[in-house]
């Protein structure tokens, strides 16, 4: 459960004092979803850097280079891999691309095997992304939808080739894009992208709209173009898998510790596709049973409207 964000300056309208300040107010805005580590990718000198750190955003210092003109980011909250080895955190950088991920994915386990895919010291579920797409030796959009369809979980991908082309691979989880006339905002959540907007003092002029299913590509002068993969719904619906279903639903169990325990997992859950703690917590106090919050889920502008309505009445 964590946030992508990051910017495309597609035609030098920023100057490097700019971009680092905007990084720094986008990823401290991202911090609702993630403060167990923060981290940066970007060319430059012919080579993809990555800049990741086990801190808050807020912690960090976002120093990008003068040249520089897509850096994608990412803010994390740790499901799997302990944060304090920085190798589980994202991004991640091979020789001719670099990778995040916002989402859970429950197959990485099983891909490693039937994939032949090494073995590697990073325990982090994302990390079988990375190499799925190195096993085919190029990227693209072939490529991407053979990696994406594999994948079973939720997830938005964000991947950074040498060429400056960013990728954004769409599952079920939010993402939202503003074109502010020279250059591109990205966060996982619209939410997020307007709370950095209002600190910016920022005006978008347009939005680009992705839907499940959807691989972005926006190059470096500002041009996009889309392709698709048919998602894996082996486990469409994500609690029903055993990875996320330790124990029974509250029903099932008396003792508290398990209950509060299934409430933090529905609610990082939750966040992770743009539902906040308040709006789980009103639904769960008027009696909504858990299985009925995650069909929700995958219908927000419906749960949005129930959990304001109940938030109004108290």
């Amino acid at each position: 459960m964590c946030s992508l964000f990051g910017l495309i300056d597609y035609q030098n309208t920023l100057t490097t004092r700019q971009k680092n300040h905007i990084l720094q107010v986008l990823a401290k805005e991202c911090e609702v979803r993630g403060t167990d580590a923060t981290g940066i990718a970007y060319n430059f000198g012919g080579s993809i850097k990555v800049y990741k750190r086990p801190l808050a955003a807020h912690k960090l210092k976002f120093h990008v280079p003068n040249g520089v003109h897509i850096v994608m980011g990412h803010t994390r909250l740790a499901t799997q891999g302990k944060p304090a080895d920085n190798f589980n955190n994202h991004p991640w950088s091979t020789s001719s691309f670099a990778l995040a991920h916002n989402g859970v994915l429950w197959n990485d386990k099983e891909l490693q095997q039937t994939e032949n895919l090494p073995d590697t010291h990073i325990q982090t579920d994302s990390y079988v992304a990375v190499q799925l797409l190195e096993q085919q030796k190029t990227l693209d959009f072939t490529t991407i939808s053979a990696m994406a369809e594999k994948i079973q979980g939720s997830f938005v991908f964000t991947v950074l080739d040498r060429d400056d082309n960013l990728y954004f691979v769409r599952g079920d989880n939010p993402l939202a894009i503003f074109d502010f006339g020279g250059f591109y905002l990205y966060a996982s959540t619209e939410e997020i992208l307007r709370r950095a907007m209002r600190k910016l003092r920022l005006h978008h002029q347009e939005a680009i709209h992705t839907e499940e299913g959807d691989i972005l590509r926006i190059d470096r002068i500002g041009q996009y173009s889309f392709a698709h993969f048919n998602p894996n719904r082996s486990f469409q619906h994500f609690w029903r898998n055993p990875r996320f279903r330790m124990l029974s639903w509250f029903d099932e169990v008396d003792e508290p510790e398990a209950i509060d325990g299934q409430t933090d997992l529905l609610i990082q859950t939750a966040k992770s596709m743009g539902v906040s703690e308040d709006e789980v917590l009103a639904l769960l106090d008027l009696g909504y049973d858990p299985c009925e919050i995650e069909e929700l889920l995958y219908n927000p502008a419906l749960l949005h409207e129930a959990a304001a309505e109940l938030l109004y009445a108290y």
